[in-house]
């Protein structure tokens, strides 16, 4: 039972003594005591103003007098207004500590038999360029999102659909074709993914070129569209590959095979991985099959020109192009496509997209598509829509080739974590080793710290200066604070300090270390809600108020050299909750933390 639990009972059992009345155990609103107040725990008493039929500062008072007379973990009260501050004795604090001590896992639930199965789909790349920073808080999000949902007791599936076919696509095969000489990563010493990305980029600036041009000769912007010959040798090719010619699907399997290549090299870099891995080549023409059911059983409609619709105008939406007259799949298309084989391929009891707020429209047209075609999961599908992130020099154009490149920004946070460790002295007395593990650990986490303490719904900016800091709300504070802790446990145990299993109740703590006790207790209750709300952020701000109430407690309070042998052993137990409660937080974040700093 934790503290609040049996607080809460005392406070039941004292309103049906003081007033007669029993009231249920959701209508008491317990709280962290505010830092301003003295106290633990708050009681708010408007609630039961109609029984007590008494004043709001009356009713606490009378509560509070019965609590610090009935309840032995009471030992003070105040009141402010309508708000009862309890003050819960040192012996509570040290019997929770202990509890936390011999949980391994603590805040960490495991998965039954019976656990409900959640999928979560995130990176989505498309293989005609490589991940970018957009694709870096996509990927950390979604991964972070899965560690979140295993740590709430829910079996997961990262599942990640490779946008391999389309338009897109083919201009990227179509400008190697034409300018490519036949290069490839091995030739031209570069990432596959990089490589196509060139070409992609290559084609936008020849089609731009083109129509320069075509406008330069009386043609207006749409006329000069509608003619470019460029653009069309990429429908075309778009066409053959539909219409399975092998030329054209033996050029596509080559450059995919180099951008898988890539990316398999930047999410191992990045620390994510995927359970199972769809393809849009794969699952377009399920989905296709399924629109033209659709069409047999009146349920969308084709136009004139042989394309597919479907008229949302009674859902308050509008009309939703689902085939193009030409017989080529959109996007639409395809998901529905994949959420029909997941659903058959898993007994899936939740499916959550991961994916920007610019696709919130198609995320709703999608649920009610699948929804009026009869999966009677589509009305409970997720959209984890989160927002965009740009530089401070503004947004990214793929096309343009103005991309942050995921891994030139992994490698430009290593680089720098390097440098700002050797500054500060940080890798001297390591190992040749270790002072090549620090970069890597310090550097990613400082990324990931960086892009996921955000609220996930904003928009953001990341500053990757500001992201390496070994001081205030970053990876690498509280990477630093989780070396320091390490550190104290291993000299403890040079000096023959073994950890104690269990800490006597009659240790006199002081307030501080009553709070901080309280504050890693608050893990458990923090992990469930970040599953609840999907939003690492509270991970991330929880982990930085812990090692920050540490860092003070560490500053005011002797450990080593604690001349009181129980005092010690108890901060010591502290220290080492502290330091298991943040590598399983960091963890969840997708975060390593070393054991030197």
């Amino acid at each position: 039972m934790t503290i609040e639990q049996q607080i809460t009972q005392s406070i039941i059992a004292g309103i049906q003594s003081l007033y007669g009345n029993e009231v249920p155990a959701e209508q008491i609103q317990l709280q962290k005591t505010k830092k301003e107040f003295k106290g633990h725990l708050t009681l708010v008493v408007f609630p039961f103003l109609r029984i007590s039929k008494k004043s709001p500062e009356i009713t606490a008072l009378e509560i509070g007098a019965y609590l610090q007379e009935h309840e032995p973990a009471v030992t003070g009260y105040n009141v402010i207004k309508g708000f009862l501050n309890l003050t819960i004795a040192s012996i509570c604090w040290i019997d929770l500590l202990n509890d936390i001590h011999s949980q391994p896992d603590f805040g960490i639930k495991q998965a039954t038999a019976q656990a409900p199965l959640v999928m979560i789909e995130y990176s989505s790349p498309n293989t005609n360029k490589p991940l970018h920073l957009g694709h870096i808080r996509n990927n950390l999000l979604g991964f972070s999102l899965a560690e979140i949902m295993k740590a709430n007791g829910y079996k997961v599936v990262k599942t990640n659909i490779v946008n391999d076919r389309g338009i897109h696509i083919c201009k990227s095969m179509l400008a190697w074709e034409k300018w490519g000489n036949g290069e490839t990563p091995e030739s031209a010493g570069i990432k596959g993914d990089h490589l196509i990305g060139k070409y992609y980029v290559l084609f936008d600036q020849q089609y731009k070129q083109e129509l320069k041009e075509l406008e330069a000769g009386g043609l207006s912007k749409e006329e000069a569209e509608a003619k470019s010959s460029l653009m069309a040798e990429a429908r075309g090719m778009l066409r053959k590959w539909e219409a399975g010619d092998e030329q054209t699907r033996s050029l596509w399997s080559a450059m995919n095979s180099w951008v898988y290549a890539g990316f398999d090299k930047t999410y191992k870099t990045m620390g994510v991985d995927f359970d199972k891995i769809y393809y849009e080549s794969e699952t377009y023409l399920e989905g296709k099959d399924e629109v033209l059911r659709g069409v047999k059983e009146g349920i969308f409609y084709e136009r004139a020109d042989a394309s597919v619709w479907a008229d949302l105008t009674k859902d308050g939406l509008d009309e939703k192009l689902l085939l193009r007259a030409d017989g080529t799949s959109v996007y639409m298309t395809q998901d529905i496509g994949t959420a029909k084989l997941r659903f058959d391929d898993y007994p899936i009891d939740k499916m959550i997209y991961v994916v920007g707020n610019e696709q919130n429209y198609h995320f709703q047209v999608l649920s009610i598509l699948l929804d009026k075609l009869g999966f009677a999961f589509g009305k409970g599908l997720v959209h984890f829509s989160y927002g965009m992130v740009e530089l401070p020099e503004g947004k990214m154009k793929s096309r343009e080739g103005t991309v942050v490149d995921a891994d030139d920004l992994m490698d430009e946070m290593i680089t720098t974590a390097r440098e700002i460790s050797q500054e500060l002295g940080k890798l001297d007395e390591m190992t040749p080793e270790e002072a090549g593990d620090i970069p890597h650990i310090v550097g990613l986490g400082s990324l990931k710290y960086f892009i996921l303490k955000v609220d996930p719904k904003k928009n953001m900016t990341f500053n990757p200066k500001e992201s390496i800091d070994f001081n205030g709300n970053t990876g690498s504070f509280i990477q630093y604070t989780y070396a320091r802790i390490r550190s104290v446990l291993r000299k403890a145990n040079e000096q023959g300090i073994i950890l104690k299993d269990v800490l006597p109740a009659s240790i006199p703590i002081s307030e501080k270390e009553e709070n901080l006790i309280q504050l890693i207790a608050e893990f458990a209750t923090v992990v469930k809600e970040a599953g609840t709300t999907y939003s690492p952020a509270l991970i991330c701000n929880y982990i930085y108020d812990l090692v920050k109430e540490y860092n003070q407690f560490y500053h005011a309070h002797s450990i080593l050299r604690e001349e009181n042998v129980n005092l010690k052993d108890f901060r010591l137990v502290l220290s080492a909750n502290v330091a298991k409660v943040v590598r399983s937080g960091m963890s969840l974040l997708g975060i390593e933390v070393p054991e030197r700093m």
